[in-house]
């Protein structure tokens, strides 16, 4: 049994946070599937953004769809489509397989519709049927608007990716907002069962803390954040109102670490992972983060849960020497939910300046001259 395996026998699902036309036309991500047990796959506006700009692979669809007639817009959707649509078509065993858990891949929605909840929703339910596969996540960001067109989206059946998740807090209101859908469906005698994960994004939250902090607290921020989210969510599935959800045949939104490379060069470049192993649990990683795992990385159950509580208290569920390592932080004055709302905040900024990067992008590829 190899590494990525050992992964998922302690039961977390390893995907690759990647998407290029080359990745599937090498084969890489079929020997990925088969050689190193990825089960799943993620894409955001930053990762096309790189593929359309670091290769000629999209050239002459770009030029093609162009010439119909087609938006910017539209065309970045039928490109990102049709590689996901042959991604998820490579993990629809594992999707049969596992009843429909895993074996999924992940489309976002436009990030400049981040505060419009509406439209948001409405999108989400276009790109799910134009995608035309089961195994498909549309991800919509966890801000105040995107919670409401979460809600509204699983209500109308369509798997969700949550992203840009930072604290315990945000998650929580993630799980909320599915939680609500979950039992809204119930109670209109639908299916209840409609796939989601709540993304949580971990190496951000130690990048602006980068030479403020003593030694000894660096780069743990966010595995501490993290696994005092993994707290909440155990604790979350323990209670009442999830065990009355399960009787009904529902399944829990599974927990996704994503933002799991390392970006600091003289750290180890698989400490996120390492550090996130945990049952019924996700992990999305940068193909770089994925080899490096296969070759050297160490699996062990790593987050410890804490003791069992009841309904009302599903934050205490992190393990006390975890409560104490974020208290450190705030005495060194560490404002631990600022940080996590500026981070999302940048988050959302980030990807709609992707998207715009992407956009651009195309219409350059549109209007130039064919190469002779």
């Amino acid at each position: 049994m190899n590494r990525t395996e050992q992964l998922g026998w302690i039961g977390q699902s390893v995907w690759l946070d990647n998407i290029t036309r080359d990745l599937l036309d090498s084969g890489r991500l079929e020997r990925y599937i088969s050689k190193l047990s990825v089960t799943g796959l993620t894409s955001n506006p930053s990762i096309y953004d790189k593929a359309i700009g670091g290769s000629a692979d999209y050239d002459e669809a770009i030029k093609r769809l162009a010439a119909s007639g087609a938006s910017t817009e539209s065309i970045f959707f039928e490109l990102a489509l049709d590689d996901l649509r042959r991604a998820a078509d490579l993990f629809l065993p594992v999707h049969r397989r596992t009843n429909g858990v895993d074996g999924f891949v992940s489309l976002e929605v436009s990030p400049l519709l981040a505060n419009d909840a509406a439209t948001t929703a409405s999108e989400a339910v276009r790109l799910y049927g134009l995608a035309g596969r089961p195994n498909f996540f549309i991800k919509i960001p966890g801000t105040t608007a995107g919670l409401k067109a979460i809600e509204e989206t699983i209500f109308a059946g369509v798997p969700v990716n949550v992203t840009l998740l930072f604290s315990t807090d945000q998650y929580l209101a993630a799980a909320e907002a599915y939680t609500r859908a979950i039992e809204r469906r119930v109670e209109a005698g639908l299916d209840p069962y409609v796939a989601s994960v709540a993304s949580v994004f971990v190496s951000r939250w130690d990048g602006p803390l980068a030479g403020d902090l003593p030694p000894d607290l660096h780069l743990k921020l966010g595995i501490a954040v993290s696994h005092k989210t993994y707290g909440a969510y155990r604790a979350l599935l323990q209670s009442d109102r999830w065990q009355r959800l399960l009787n009904a045949g529902a399944r829990p939104q599974r927990l996704l670490w994503a933002s799991t490379g390392t970006k600091d060069k003289k750290a180890s470049d698989v400490l996120y992972v390492e550090a996130l192993a945990a049952p019924l649990t996700v992990n999305t990683m940068p193909e770089e983060t994925l080899l490096a795992f296969a070759d050297h990385g160490s699996v062990a159950p790593s987050i410890v849960p804490g003791p069992e509580i009841t309904e009302g208290t599903l934050v205490a569920g992190v393990n006390s020497q975890n409560e104490e390592l974020l208290a450190q932080f705030k005495s060194v004055g560490v404002d631990i939910d600022d940080l996590g709302r500026r981070l999302q905040e940048q988050g959302v900024e980030a990807f709609a300046t992707a998207w715009k990067s992407l956009l651009t992008r195309i219409e350059e590829t549109a209007a130039a001259p064919v190469a002779r």
